[in-house]
């Protein structure tokens, strides 16, 4: 199958393999990510930005009405359909029990979140992960846009132009604006290298995506330690330059080891879900812990690093019956058709 075949065919029977594996990876860790693990700062200089390349793969080849649509439908639509279920599982349920009690939250405020997506435990307290679908749809609206300009000067003007202005914002103000407009704005750059540079990266050859893959991943794992521990959705990129640099590095990094070794099933298995595993994952790891107060009597919920790396696998291992539910009754929650 070629690079246009496989952008612009629905049916999930022509997926590639290796990019499922990688997506399945990545929400990986992201559940892990959310447990506060050891690496944190690593993982978070990269996972998000992997998922936004990965996202530019998929960007449609003309930017028309249809494709505006498709969007809506796989993006927005489970977006809001999950944000309601999720604000009605925390305002009957989980805001009355445990941590929640302390921070006497307003239901007001967080059902305000949904439609604001942003802001922090006080709006979003239902489900903050779901920040991050508004954002790389505002992410896709802006790639769609500029595709649209025939003038390549100001096409490549703009595309450098709009990250700066994104980054030059979060410098200047704390404010949260809608749909992270500003944090897609720099998205932008792991988008659109997405989608500019797949074709080349799947012409690679397998001997050439081991070097590639150990050279990434050396120079990648040592800038590292030149940054903060970023977060997107607070819009804290440290160092601009090496944010960008590394963000592109370490994914680099990981795709080309998954296209030498694409032989993680399971994660390509699980990568179909990872809009449902977004949505669902704190409401596993709640589960988790109410087993654990009420059924073993475990009141500390500080977990050792082994213990975070185990609840982040069962996490994901609950979520599986859910995964056929939602793929054979109601695949609009996972991005509006059935994955297998």
């Amino acid at each position: 199958m070629n690079y246009k075949d496989f952008l612009n065919k629905d049916s999930t029977a022509n997926r590639i393999s290796w990019v499922d594996q990688v997506k399945g990876l990545t929400i990986f860790l992201v559940v892990y990510g959310h447990n506060f693990p050891f690496n944190e700062k690593y993982i978070y200089s990269f996972h998000m930005p992997l998922f936004i390349m990965m996202a530019g793969f998929f960007h449609p080849t003309v930017s028309n009405w249809d494709s505006l649509k498709k969007r809506v439908t796989t993006i927005l639509v489970p977006y809001f359909l999950w944000s309601f279920i999720l604000f009605a599982i925390w305002f009957f349920i989980t805001s009355k029990y445990g941590d929640n009690l302390q921070y006497n939250l307003s239901p007001l405020n967080n059902f305000i979140g949904i439609f604001y997506s942003q802001g922090g435990r006080d709006y979003m307290d239902w489900g903050i992960p779901m920040w991050f679908l508004p954002a790389l749809f505002m992410t896709f609206l802006i790639f769609h846009g500029l595709r649209k300009i025939k003038n390549n000067i100001l096409f490549y003007c703009l595309l450098t132009l709009i990250p700066i202005g994104g980054f030059v914002y979060s410098r200047l103000t704390n404010i949260n604006l809608p749909w992270s407009i500003t944090i897609a704005m720099v998205a932008l750059v792991f988008y659109a290298f997405g989608f500019y540079a797949f074709p080349k990266i799947n012409a690679v050859t397998k001997k050439a995506s081991i070097v590639l893959a150990i050279i990434l991943g050396v120079i990648h794992f040592s800038l590292n330690y030149y940054n903060v521990k970023i977060d997107m959705y607070r819009a804290i990129y440290g160092n601009e330059f090496f944010f960008t640099v590394n963000g592109i590095l370490g994914s680099l990094f990981v795709l080309f080891f998954f296209k030498a070794f694409p032989v993680f099933r399971f994660l390509a298995f699980i990568g179909k879900f990872s809009l449902t595993i977004l949505a669902l994952q704190l409401l596993a790891l709640t589960f988790i812990k109410a087993i654990l107060l009420y059924g073993l009597g475990q009141s500390d919920f500080n977990f050792s690093e082994w213990e975070r790396f185990f609840y982040a696998i069962l996490q994901i291992i609950i979520m599986i019956p859910v995964f056929f539910i939602i793929n054979k009754y109601l695949p609009i929650l996972n991005g509006g058709f059935k994955k297998i």
